[in-house]
């Protein structure tokens, strides 16, 4: 799996995810990665440029994400997600439950 942080913006942890799918076949890997990245940050990015698919267990990562973050009173934002990836969200209505963000300068951003 392809994952990689930095800090950008003001103390923003930029999490690029560069897989095709996030799903059961690598959902554990996802989850084990992301939370040692999210260690000492409050305030995360996640990049999904390039996903093109999310199953119910990409979801379940991404919330468990979400609460991590909650839990430390900071916020884990998405962006770049793809028109499929985008649809499935709005399906699933978990546009109402993440922030989501067209662009990363935006999502970065918009922790100032």
């Amino acid at each position: 799996m392809e994952i990689s942080g930095r800090i950008e913006g003001s103390d923003v942890l930029v999490i690029e995810l560069r897989e095709d799918n996030l799903d059961a076949s690598n959902v554990r890997e996802f989850r084990e990665a992301v939370q040692s990245l999210m260690l000492e940050r409050s305030r995360i990015v996640l990049d999904m440029a390039g996903v093109k698919f999310v199953d119910s267990s990409g979801l379940g990562a991404l919330i468990s994400c979400l609460r991590q973050a909650n839990s430390r009173n900071g916020d884990f934002r998405l962006c770049e997600l793809s028109r499929t990836v985008r649809a499935l969200f709005e399906l699933m209505r978990m546009h109402r439950v993440f922030n989501i963000h067209e662009a990363r300068g935006e999502a970065v951003a918009s922790f100032s």
